[in-house]
């Protein structure tokens, strides 16, 4: 069934109960399958462990809440393109032509430990879905893992470069793609 997914953030109060969270105290974070698409909630322990439900969660973890940092008032003149801000940028567009380079750039910020993984389900195209943390933010990201063969990640680690150094653009990126099998879900859909 395809659902949509983009990101979803941490939620900063109980799903349950509606009290705050409260920095490095234990939460539990929770995906639940909809008609449509996939429910982010969290929750204190203690509202997870006592709330009966009816439903079987699609993902669980459990974590230390921790509380978002003030923001600096300092700005970079020039903005970057990271890793981080393209795949985000890349999961909106839900463009299955980019679905190998999200991947990718997942698997690149799980290495660089900015994202963890927090579970991994079969998917009817034959991938995995992964279900990916923030590690700071707490955002939840779903990404179709297309099973890459070894012969195709030379040309998607081109399109990551060329990406991430700005001598191409999106719309170069995707013309220069093999388009994938159209079946298969786009990159943070599920």
């Amino acid at each position: 069934m395809a659902q949509e997914w983009n990101i979803r953030p941490r939620g900063h109060v109980c799903s349950i109960c509606a009290q705050p969270f409260v920095d490095k105290k234990p939460c539990v974070s929770v995906l639940r399958e909809t008609e449509n698409t996939y429910e982010r909630l969290d929750c204190c322990s203690g509202c997870w462990k006592s709330t009966p439900r009816d439903w079987e969660p699609f993902s669980v973890w459990e974590g230390d809440y921790e509380a978002p940092a003030q923001a600096s008032h300092k700005q970079e003149t020039v903005k970057k393109e990271t890793a981080e801000s393209l795949l985000r940028r890349l999961i909106t567009l839900e463009d299955p032509a980019m679905q190998n380079v999200v991947y990718v750039l997942a698997v690149m910020l799980e290495r660089g430990k900015q994202l963890i993984e927090r579970d991994a389900k079969p998917h009817e195209s034959g991938g995995i879905l992964r279900v990916y943390e923030q590690k700071k933010t707490g955002d939840t990201f779903v990404v179709l893992d297309p099973r890459l063969r070894l012969d195709q990640l030379g040309q998607v680690q081109q399109q990551v470069i060329a990406l991430l150094s700005g001598t191409h653009s999106l719309g170069d990126a995707v013309d220069g793609v093999e388009h994938t099998d159209s079946s298969a879900p786009a990159a943070g859909s599920v």
